[in-house]
């Protein structure tokens, strides 16, 4: 697929599945992640983003498992591009190299300092916020769609919602095409956000990031870091669980679902798996979506 029909898709009105990988570490991780992409390309992902690891630590790989992902899996792939650790000038190169391996869609975020480090801290030639990658994304590779980051219950930094969705605004204003949101629980926080975004003239679709629960004590670590909420309901069905591994992703798949589907049908514009590299919570996911309607394969 295209930057230009990722767009045009964008604009379809049509639901869009896409997915989300990290670079793997290992041989082992790569297996994983390559029977992943072989088992959900049945469901036609509009696109897979890959991250970009905390101060551009996995550069190399980023590159390498979205070339993979792309030539060889028949994805359009969506690098994560970051501004840690980059001079201007490192970014145009790091952006040239997406443009030259065919990479047409870029999602821009300021980044997370580097292991260890707890402030976010621009390099002296580089930049200070999102918005200015999306315009020097804009700059070097016009053509190239642009995703950006929302947070329906506001960016861990951020000292106010207000603060946070003029920060969102202009990451648009700069040349964002869509923006894809941090994973939330309860959908309320969606539509509210949803809502919002509306109200400040934000005017491109806002994809819902999901992800399906595999481990109480993961999600709670991710909630944290993100400042994500636990719905009550699915923090008890969690707890009634317990240690029994299968029962627990049994939930989260049938919350997510619960949540997609409800999504799907109050008109969002598809949405987006957090999928931590693993096919089986994504394949029952999606085959539920399917048996209802909402895709297919």
């Amino acid at each position: 697929m295209t930057a230009v029909s990722l767009k045009t898709r964008l604009q379809s009105g049509k639901a869009l599945f896409s997915i989300e990988f990290f670079p793997p570490k290992s041989d082992t991780s790569a297996e994983q992640l390559l029977r992943t992409a072989e088992a959900l390309k049945v469901y036609s992902p509009d696109f897979a983003s890959i991250t970009y690891g905390a101060g551009g630590s996995t550069r190399s790989r980023t590159l390498k498992y979205a070339r993979h992902l792309s030539e060889d899996c028949g994805y359009a792939v969506m690098p994560h591009l970051t501004c840690v650790g980059h001079s201007r000038e490192e970014l145009r190169g790091i952006i040239a190299e997406f443009r030259e391996a065919g990479l047409g869609q870029i999602m821009a975020l300021r980044g997370d300092p580097p292991e260890g480090e707890t402030d976010f801290k621009p390099h002296p030639e580089g930049l200070h916020h999102a918005n200015e990658l999306v315009g020097l994304i804009h700059e070097t590779f016009p053509e190239c769609t642009i995703g950006v980051a929302g947070y329906p219950e506001m960016h861990p930094e951020a000292s106010s919602p207000d603060i946070d969705l003029l920060n969102l605004k202009r990451k648009v204003d700069a040349g964002g095409h869509f923006v894809t949101t941090q994973l939330f629980f309860d959908n309320t926080k969606y539509f509210e956000f949803v809502n919002r975004t509306s109200q400040a003239k934000i005017e491109v679709p806002v994809l819902p990031g999901l992800m399906c629960v595999t481990s109480r004590e993961q999600i709670l670590r991710f909630c944290a870091m993100c400042r994500a909420s636990i719905p009550a309901e699915l923090n008890q069905r969690l707890l009634a669980a317990g240690d029994d591994a299968a029962a627990v992703e049994a939930v989260g798949i049938d919350w997510v679902y619960h949540q997609a589907r409800e999504l799907l049908e109050r008109g969002a514009p598809g949405i987006h798996l957090y999928i931590l590299n693993r096919e089986g919570p994504a394949v029952k996911i999606m085959e539920k979506l399917k048996a209802a309607g909402f895709y297919k394969a």
